[in-house]
């Protein structure tokens, strides 16, 4: 399996993927494959990883700015991530976090924040302990991996593509 960048030539198969793994989600809105287009449209798609076997692609990754308490100050959000549904568990989205991860801290990242499951993020060095808060939401899915300076504590908010409503 190769772990690379997006090209151009993916988009149209990223926003496939996207759909169809989000689509059996209880807790999707349906509208991660727009967030992905927006936050490529507005620039804010920081980094895009895909990952390939037999020029397939079977998962992407997006990581984009966020504040907390207003500041950017070199916080990334992970997500969406998407794995087709017969290759989920396997290790494919592991592998995209860590080589995402791994970009953003060769980039000078402070850190990386995302709302997921806390049995699954906590894996690859994710914590939800309560610190940061995102909208009404449990405060353990609101996550965060810190690669220098101190834990931040506060109001965590995504890049504006994830606010835009979706149009139906």
């Amino acid at each position: 399996m190769l772990i690379r960048y997006e090209t151009p030539a993916d988009i149209d198969a990223i926003h496939d993927l996207t759909s169809v793994a989000f689509k059996p989600m209880p807790y999707s809105d349906g509208t991660e494959a727009e967030i992905v287009s927006r936050l490529r449209a507005s620039g804010d798609l920081t980094i895009s990883l895909v990952a390939e076997d037999d020029e397939e692609i079977l998962g992407h990754i997006a990581f984009s700015p966020v504040t907390i308490n207003g500041v950017h100050g070199g916080w990334f959000g992970l997500g969406p991530i998407s794995v087709k549904p017969e290759r989920q568990r396997q290790g494919i989205g592991k592998a995209l976090i860590v080589r995402g991860l791994e970009l953003l801290k060769d980039r000078g990242a402070t850190g990386c924040a995302l709302i997921g499951n806390p049995d699954i993020y906590s894996r690859v060095g994710f914590s939800g302990d309560g610190q940061l808060m995102y909208l009404d939401l449990d405060r353990r899915l609101v996550q965060r991996i810190v690669f220098r300076g101190t834990t931040p504590s506060g109001m965590l908010q995504f890049a504006p593509a994830f606010e835009t409503p979706n149009p139906t």
